[in-house]
């Protein structure tokens, strides 16, 4: 998994926080990257229809849909994220062993099922749920102290 499903859902999160319009700029600094990497994975994110843009001086990006019904499991599928897999595989499939020749089909099978068991997990969370969570344990923060 790259980290790109991170910063997407952050930037939600920001924007459906903020409920304005942002500059690639001011979300870039809110997580902690760079203007050019928010961009790429912000125009995915409106090719599925997350989020809105605005063109001009006032210009950025905005989230205007309700945030109960927007899942991570949808953010995940605009950014084509892949949560389990492995970019080496082990063993060679023209080799005589069994184990040898077979590792590499078994583990893309079960790699495959965590994979889709991480997606049906995600389309319980919404981005609505994180902004709660945080925002409920920040109000538990300051009346603890």
């Amino acid at each position: 998994m790259t980290s790109e499903f991170g910063v997407a859902v952050h930037a939600l999160v920001f924007l459906n926080h903020k409920a304005e319009t942002v500059s690639s700029e001011q979300l870039a600094d809110n997580i902690c990257t760079n203007p050019a990497r928010v961009r790429k994975i912000m125009a995915k994110l409106k090719k599925a229809g997350l989020l809105a843009t605005k063109e001009g001086l006032e210009g950025g990006y905005l989230f205007d849909k309700n945030a109960a019904d927007i899942t991570l499991c949808m953010v995940a599928d605009a950014l084509e994220t892949e949560f389990v897999s492995a970019s080496w595989k082990s063993g060679d499939p023209n080799k005589d062993c069994m184990v040898a020749s077979g590792m590499a089909g078994v583990l893309d099978n079960l790699y495959g099922d965590l994979d889709q068991m991480c997606r049906e997990r995600l389309t319980h969370v919404t981005i609505e749920d994180l902004d709660k969570i945080i925002f409920m344990d920040k109000n538990k923060r300051k009346k603890e102290k």
